[in-house]
């Protein structure tokens, strides 16, 4: 299901896509890193760990660009499992698109990356296990922490030789991460010029900062790709969305997706018994990612 929040506005949908032969969870995470062997080619990468100072303290990372030339920034945020070999690949793929790629550590508050080496034997079904949980996500989701964040997230891509100032940056984020584009949307509402939500969590709450009612203050085009379970769970979630987004003039797609929360990545654990991640829908959701930077 689509929702387009200008009516007049035709989302483009005609995108190139890349076909994968993954017959494997390693295939998969081969697939998220994207790139043929063709573009690879083309445009090297060069992967850097590097340090970013924000006002709480010293943010490990990775800044992943092509070798040679300026390009766009780009701002991933992870997931609840922060920065790991899958979000590398992730950030791998979209610089190998042309742009100049930072993954922060959202934790860096509390530990250092990686923390969670494999979700993918991680067991939300166990107390234990979501108990790891909160004390690494609660800083970093505290009121008024993904903002100073992002500023310095943003200023840090700036000050690269890589990043073509003269262009917007674009941020991308996974569950956790999805509530945290948009606060970085509004922070740096002059620097972003697009941002996509994926299975985000907490976008539409009832609190006085909902991430929903940051809308008038952003300024970049917005995609929204909600996972079946969410919806059901909060059936009216896309429909706020699309009220205060609408409201603000800010050009948004929401679509409704058939798969898991979790689905965009290849290290998500089983649930229920039944695996996560879905290769199908998690394309789909790349192509419109590719397709929102392209225009933005």
């Amino acid at each position: 299901m689509s929702e387009n929040v200008k009516p007049d506005e035709t989302p483009e949908t005609t995108v190139s896509r890349r076909e994968f032969g993954v017959v494997s969870l390693a295939a998969g995470l081969a697939a998220a890193a994207g790139a043929s062997a063709a573009t690879a080619a083309e445009r090297p990468l060069t992967e850097a760990e590097v340090m970013v100072k924000t006002p709480d303290g010293n943010c490990d990372a990775v800044f992943i660009h092509p070798t040679a030339g300026t390009y766009p920034g780009v701002l991933v945020w992870p997931d609840a499992f922060g920065l790991r070999p899958s979000m590398r690949q992730i950030a791998r793929r979209i610089a190998s698109e042309g742009y100049a790629v930072l993954v922060p550590n959202p934790f860096y508050r509390t530990a250092k990356a990686p923390v969670f080496d494999n979700p993918s034997s991680f067991n939300f079904e166990n107390p234990e296990d979501r108990a790891k949980l909160p004390p690494l996500t609660g800083p970093v989701t505290a009121v008024g922490a993904a903002e100073k964040d992002a500023i310095a997230y943003v200023a840090f891509l700036d000050a690269q030789k890589e990043v073509d100032k003269a262009k917007k940056i674009g941020t991308q984020g996974y569950c956790m991460g999805g509530a945290l584009v948009v606060r970085t949307a509004a922070a740096a509402a002059g620097r972003i010029g697009a941002g996509a939500s994926f299975h985000g969590g907490g976008l539409v709450t009832d609190n006085p900062n909902s991430p929903h009612l940051l809308a008038p203050k952003i300024k970049a085009r917005m995609y929204f790709g909600i996972a079946a379970n969410d919806d059901m769970r909060q059936p009216d979630a896309k429909d706020k969305l699309k009220a205060a987004f609408a409201a603000a003039n800010v050009p948004t797609e929401i679509e409704v997706y058939g798969s898991l929360h979790g689905w965009c990545v290849p290290d998500m654990p089983l649930q229920s018994g039944k695996p996560i991640y879905d290769m199908a829908d998690a394309e789909r959701a790349w192509s419109k990612l590719v397709a929102l930077y392209m225009r933005a």
